[in-house]
């Protein structure tokens, strides 16, 4: 039974135990006081869930109830509704992205994370500080999206809920004109105090005391907005700062204001001096300059990849002359599309053919196919299991959904970035450096120069800046995955160029990674009639494995015959039942064919009705410049695995040096384990493989590549998407990725150097609070500019 509550008088100290805000009447639980029912029935929610931790990472961190309108969100149940908001929709999974503009602290994120203990439907909740926003996962049977977003109101996070997708644009566009209208004041109060200053810098201050007085007062005055307002950002940050117990670069800039503001206002008070309010209101001015040019060039320099960068993967897309293979990223709604096994589903379309098992793990987690009936809506990011389907896209192809889909950290290496890890350290430790050497500097001055001890304070405040350090990395990396992407190689993330430029050992793939199909030499041998011809078009033609490809290359079909019973097992075949027979193609164990058939090359057989018929007989076409690439790798090409059995392996070995070896029969299992082996053994191991066979030896190696022709197919398993035409070229983007690393040392050396130099000239004096204020955010935009032009000028050098 709930505690009693009890209404008393009204006291003007007493502040909402959940908001902190004024209690015009008090309502008393547990011995707390809170202002209104709501944040009241909040504590109680939390109290309930043993949640009340929330109340002691940050003191009064709730959002007042007070004015809360109730609101009514059974709407969100409508099945329209449901499909503009949910990312993701089935029987026992869904996702959706709220947009909650409350979220100010840690101790919002901590209780919107901990949403599945208040309400048991939840399965997980993530929130994005920088976003404002909640990502969560639910299960609809267990509970309801109204009931969510209800749950999310009555903590006092109302959702804000929009269906056409503008809102993070429009919160951006209210930032940009916030800062502009900070600026403008900074700049229009500068101005005018600078002018009510020319007396004092003219010596006519002396003349007409009065005079002096009056501009003294209207400097304080112009100041003061400046000071509320257009400070308020470097204020807030720093007292948020305090108030998680933490701190960060915004405080010795808050400080240094603050020791200016009242410095200056004192000394107008107590006719002791003009004070410093031109300083003052110069300061903010150019910091907010500073600032505004910061994200001009950050935009302009912005290394954020698109989506046509991420995913080079195809899609078969129906046209007036047939069957087209096409970039996703050029897909619009309306298009009707073809997946074949294992391809995974772009956009979110509805299937229109035959049944269909779709694999949501990449998704959700959870590897069991999923059943969709003709009509239903298919979700980006599944993997169609079985027979080929057609579909008709119902949205155009989303960027953060399958990008995310892509780092989810379920696909992760544990490897932690050694520079990052660096930084954070050097990061947290430079504002307790710098507030130190600004306190020793004011003792210095305040027994030497006393007149002197403010500006220098200040300057030594402004000028210190750890943002060069901090943005190094990112912009290194960042810019070197944009390069990267230029010339084909799409990583997953920075972290994976890091990662890169560490490898000491090369392990390829064959089929399908040094060999390729674009003209591939294949020949029949045995005896094929039209519809065996037909039968296996249409059978290959459902495999995005590149010898199905091939084989599908040079036989025809038209119209497609009807597969039933299709299957595909890894590293050995396909079957499928056309027209009442069974065909099986792939290796000779798997079609039955006599171990004595010796073939030259790769070789496909084909059986119909367990009756072996003959076998495809390709010949292996080496890809463009691979002997320049392995004979630069040298000593690093450390091994060849193929499944395949060992044909030409004297015309291999010609390629590679004789410290490779040449592993023949690999099963995916065998690939993985000579990976771990390697690491065992210290070595830091790159993988090039198909992405299908080898998605295991991919995700166990430091970086797994996966090599793509324009197919489908795409393992979450691995690190990056390589061009297939682009793989003679591996050794120059191991060599880019080592050259980023020199970059990045040589960043951290120029910021290194600018904060050393700067705070020296401050400490001596030599350097005014406006010139630290203009240098401040010059050092950060040197160095990304720095960053951008050595990893642009060493791209060329190296991959030319």
């Amino acid at each position: 039974m709930n505690p009693e509550v009890s209404i008393k008088e009204p006291h003007t100290d007493t502040l909402c135990y959940h908001c902190g805000q004024l209690c015009q009447e008090k309502l008393w639980l547990d011995e707390k006081v809170f202002c209104c029912y709501g944040c009241q029935t909040v504590y109680e929610i939390l109290n309930a869930n043993n949640l009340c931790r929330y109340y002691q990472l940050d003191q009064h961190p709730g959002v007042s109830q007070r004015e809360r309108a109730d609101e009514n969100f059974l709407y969100l149940d409508e099945k329209l509704i449901r499909k503009k908001l949910l990312s993701f929709d089935s029987d026992h999974f869904a996702r959706v992205t709220f947009s909650i503009p409350a979220i100010h602290c840690v101790s919002c994120i901590w209780l919107l994370e901990n949403l599945p203990k208040i309400d048991g439907g939840v399965l997980r909740s993530e929130t994005n500080f920088t976003q404002k926003s909640v990502t969560i996962d639910f299960n609809p049977s267990h509970t309801k999206l109204s009931h969510i977003a209800a749950t999310l109101h009555s903590l006092g996070y109302a959702p804000l809920i929009t269906l056409d997708g503008t809102q993070s644009q429009s919160n951006k566009k209210t930032d940009n004109k916030a800062l502009l209208l900070k600026l403008a004041l900074a700049g229009f109060c500068f101005g005018n105090v600078m002018l009510f200053s020319f007396p004092e810098y003219l010596g006519i201050a002396r003349a007409d005391a009065f005079l002096t007085r009056i501009f003294s007062w209207l400097n304080l005055l112009l100041s003061i907005p400046v000071f509320i307002y257009s400070s308020s950002d470097y204020l807030k940050s720093a007292w948020k700062s305090f108030t998680q117990r933490q701190i960060n670069i915004d405080v010795p800039i808050a400080a240094g204001l603050m020791a200016l503001f009242f410095r200056s206002a004192y000394d107008i008070l107590s006719h002791t001096g003009p004070g410093y309010f031109d300083s003052f209101t110069g300061l903010v001015f150019f910091l907010l300059t500073g600032r505004w040019f910061q994200n001009k060039t950050y935009e302009s320099l912005a290394f954020d990849r698109d989506f046509k960068s991420y995913f080079p993967l195809a899609v078969q897309r129906k046209e007036n002359d047939g069957w087209k293979s096409v970039i996703v990223h050029q897909l619009l709604p309306g298009d009707p599309i073809r997946l074949r096994n294992m391809e995974i589903v772009p956009a979110d379309s509805k299937l229109i053919s035959a049944p269909a098992f779709i694999d949501y793990s990449f998704v959700t987690g959870e590897s069991r196919p999923v059943k969709a009936n003709p009509g239903d809506l298919v979700y980006a990011g599944g993997r169609l299991i079985g027979q080929p389907v057609e579909m008709v896209v119902e949205k155009s192809v989303s960027q953060s959904h399958l990008t995310s889909l892509w780092n989810n950290p379920a696909f992760g290496k544990t490897n932690e970035s050694h520079y990052k890890k660096m930084i954070d350290r050097a990061a947290r430790r430079f504002t307790w450096i710098v507030l130190f050497l600004a306190f020793a500097t004011a003792i210095y001055w305040q027994i030497t120069t006393p007149a002197q001890m403010w500006l220098v304070l200040t300057s030594v405040l402004m000028v210190a800046c750890p943002c060069a350090l901090a943005l190094s990395a990112p912009f290194t990396f960042g810019n070197t995955l944009r390069v990267l992407g230029r010339h084909k190689l799409y990583l997953k993330n920075a972290d994976v160029v890091e990662r890169l430029a560490a490898i000491n050992s090369v392990v390829l793939d064959k089929t399908g990674t040094i060999t390729h199909g674009e003209k591939p030499k294949i020949e029949f041998i045995g005896k094929l009639t039209d519809e065996e011809q037909a039968a296996i078009h249409t059978l290959t033609g459902a495999s995005s494995h590149p010898l199905s490809m091939m084989i599908t290359s040079i036989t025809f079909s038209n119209p497609l015959k009807v597969i039933s019973n299709f299957k595909e097992i890894p590293g050995q075949g396909i079957e499928g039942v056309i027209d009442g027979q069974t065909y099986r193609i792939g290796s000779a164990l798997f079609v039955g064919a006599s171990p004595v058939v010796q073939a030259e090359g790769s070789s496909v057989f084909v059986a119909v009705n367990n009756e072996v018929i003959g076998y495809f007989l390709i010949a292996t076409v080496i890809r463009k410049n691979i002997k320049r690439m392995i004979e630069a790798l040298g000593s690093k090409m450390d091994a060849l695995l193929s499944g395949d059995k060992q044909t030409q392996s004297d015309e291999l070995r010609k390629l590679f040096p004789p410290s490779t070896l040449f592993f023949f029969n690999q099963s995916p299992h065998d690939k993985l384990e000579y990976i771990f082996n390697l690491q065992q053994n210290g070595k830091t191991v790159l993988m090039v493989g198909d992405g299908l066979n080898d998605s295991g030896a991919l995700k166990q190696s430091d970086v797994g590549l996966a090599v793509t022709d324009r197919a489908g197919t795409f393992s979450p398993a691995c690190d990056g998407i390589l061009d297939g035409s682009q793989l003679g070229q591996l050794d120059k983007f191991i060599a880019l990725s080592k050259s980023s690393i020199t970059i990045l040392k040589t960043a951290f050396v120029i910021s290194f150097l600018y904060n050393a130099v700067a705070l020296t000239f401050a400490m001596s004096g030599h350097l005014t609070p406006l010139v630290a204020a203009v240098l401040m955010p010059l050092s950060s935009i040197s160095v990304v500019g720095f960053s951008t032009l050595a990893v642009t000028f060493t791209a060329k050098r190296k991959l030319s």
